[in-house]
């Protein structure tokens, strides 16, 4: 079954990147989840500077950030009418703060898109236990965020807690329709994203849109409504260090360059989208030394792929097209994207230069990236299995060499840490 993508999912695949921002009380107490009960007057950033965080991503070339507005433990970064546990009982600003709107102020400033992540588990709600009222509570809250900071690019809903509980998704995404429809819906709910499986930032081949099943164990599918095939490219989340929230004592698992550029040719170069956790720290800015590798893993980024080598497609049989170049080029690097209106329906390719084959896998997608060994050619036949069109062929040399083994293969993570943390 053909499953049609909308207009708003192949933009948000086109963009292929954002920043995550892990921020909340959590941050000044060292901890990844909380139960709800730390101090709201603990939350004092004496830096914050929303844009900085904005203007990092944008130089990063991300689309968009994803701010956790409400975590699972409940405390919220904008002063919401539904309960005392937020900015606006703490020191900050006075109590008159609002990190949501300086945060969407500063994406508007700076020309990238701005999400909220609104955790539905909260441990900090007296009437959680209650579902008929916490559901009027969240719709509350979802509202307050979707009418009070203009166009969202997308909504977060965190699966994590919320294990055999049911909420009413159905008013839950009435207020997504009614104030927020080109938003984006990751995971829950009635998702037009789907969260890819791991917290590694790894997608895998054959990488696929189209699905009746988001892939998250920790709650029933069907029992979402997800009962047919849907259109659900995935996203994959990944922190910069071993956390999502900034901790004073792990900057030893900062990621090296090479472990993200790694990450990046395995979730952007397989077709997915990337996720990129950089939390802002204690100050309310973003840390030097994240700030620092974020932009070296983008800037190198860029140089590879800063000088396109485009020839003339056109097709060559049923399945195959032929790219040829005004003369020989040399590349290490080849980038295929498939045409994406009409559905994805590449479900296997190789790449032949002047006869001989240099590159080989599945799906194709928004974007297929293969590393290949260095070659020299005039012409090169992509031959696609499954039906579909290409609608992209292009070739870089990047001087980025792989070792034999790698050359069709998405590279190896070399400095892998534990990363399996709790959102």
């Amino acid at each position: 079954m053909t499953v049609i993508p909308t207009a708003a999912q192949l933009a948000w695949q086109e963009s292929a990147f954002g920043i995550f921002l892990h921020f909340g009380v959590n941050t000044f107490h060292g901890k990844e989840w909380s139960d709800g009960t730390l101090d709201p007057a603990t939350f004092d950033p004496t830096e914050l500077d929303a844009r900085q965080w904005a203007e990092t991503a944008a130089e990063a070339g991300a689309g968009h950030v994803i701010l956790t507005v409400k975590h699972h433990d409940g405390f919220c970064l904008w002063p919401t009418d539904t309960t005392a546990y937020s900015v606006a009982s703490s020191p900050w600003r006075g109590g008159r703060g609002d990190v949501v709107a300086e945060l969407a102020e500063a994406c508007r400033e700076v020309g990238i898109g701005l999400g909220l992540y609104l955790s539905p588990w909260d441990r900090n709600a007296a009437c959680y236990d209650d579902p008929k009222a916490y559901d009027a509570f969240y719709v509350r809250q979802l509202t307050e965020l979707c009418t009070r900071y203009g166009p969202l690019t997308e909504l977060w809903f965190d699966g994590a807690g919320s294990e055999n509980r049911h909420y009413d998704w159905d008013a839950f995404m009435a207020v997504v329709d009614t104030h927020q429809p080109e938003a984006m819906v990751f995971n829950m709910g009635r998702p037009t994203l789907r969260w890819v499986g791991n917290e590694d930032g790894l997608a895998a081949d054959p990488c696929w849109y189209a699905t009746e099943a988001t892939g998250v164990s920790i709650y029933d599918d069907r029992a979402q409504g997800l009962d047919e095939v849907r259109y659900l490219p995935p996203e994959c989340d990944v922190p910069i260090r071993r956390h999502w929230f900034w901790q004073p004592d792990d900057l030893h698992t900062l990621k090296s360059r090479e472990h993200l550029l790694a990450i990046w040719y395995r979730s952007v170069g397989l077709g997915a989208g990337l996720l990129l956790n950089v939390p802002p720290d204690r100050r309310g800015l973003i840390d030097t030394a994240d700030r620092t590798r974020l932009l070296d893993f983008t800037a190198e980024l860029r140089r590879r792929f800063a000088e396109p080598l485009r020839g003339e497609l056109s097709p060559a049989g049923e399945g195959e097209i032929r790219v040829r170049f005004p003369g020989p080029v040399t590349f290490d690097h080849l980038q295929l994207g498939e045409g994406l209106a009409w559905g994805q329906h590449i479900t296997g390719h190789e790449v032949l230069a002047d006869g001989d084959p240099v590159a080989e896998g599945g799906t194709v997608g928004v974007r297929r990236v293969h590393a290949t060994r260095t070659t020299t050619a005039s012409e090169l036949l992509v031959r696609f299995q499954g039906g579909g069109t290409l609608s992209s062929v292009t070739a870089y040399r990047t001087g980025h060499t792989t070792s034999p083994a790698l050359q069709t293969q998405p590279p190896v993570i070399t400095d892998k840490f534990d990363d399996r943390h709790p959102r």
